[in-house]
């Protein structure tokens, strides 16, 4: 399995009556990395569906940075999702949102806390460790989804990346998130 160190890093197991979680790729990411992501995703959440993949939203293009607004993808995404599932966008386009004073700040992902979709770009990350970080971006903006905020710990899967990408340092979710998740109904041994 590509995911096979990320999978040993990020040993959180889920409960089987979790939230679906549907994975939306853009017609820019690839199938196949896909069904790997749907794959590694089952260990953690079930079921995963994984979706046809579709154009990227036309409304969300900001022309003069060439990037995609991550909020109006989500809200798209959101807005098109059925019952109590959470919806992963998924795109190799360079996203960004607001930040501050920061009109478009770039991200490698965007979730609301809480919310019922998010989206993850892969154009911030790294090459060699592009499939592993890849499932460390997809879990942390899920946990966005589910209420979790940023954590102070550096190696937690909820860290602030800061403008940066520290993702080969992070674990796994640290105590703290831990505990969030289990009152929230999660089951985390």
């Amino acid at each position: 399995m590509l995911f096979l160190s990320c999978k040993e890093e990020l040993n959180t197991p889920f409960k089987e009556d979790n939230k679906t979680i549907i994975l939306q790729p853009f017609n820019d990411f690839s199938k196949l990395e896909s069904k790997i992501l749907v794959d590694s995703l089952n260990h953690f959440f079930h079921p995963v569906i994984l979706n046809s993949s579709i154009e990227i939203p036309k409304t969300s293009y900001v022309k003069d940075r060439n990037r995609y607004r991550a909020d109006t993808i989500i809200r798209i995404l959101r807005d098109s999702r059925l019952g109590d599932t959470i919806t992963v966008g998924l795109t190799n386009f360079d996203i960004s949102t607001t930040k501050n004073r920061i009109i478009d700040w770039g991200v490698m992902g965007l979730g609301y806390r809480p919310g019922k979709s998010c989206v993850i770009s892969t154009f911030r990350l790294d090459k060699i460790n592009r499939k592993s970080q890849l499932m460390k971006v997809v879990l942390h903006e899920i946990g966005h989804t589910l209420g979790l905020p940023h954590c102070i710990d550096k190696e937690c899967l909820m860290r602030d990346a800061e403008g940066g990408n520290p993702l080969n340092d992070e674990k796994d979710f640290c105590q703290n998130c831990r505990i969030r998740l289990k009152k929230k109904g999660m089951n985390i041994d």
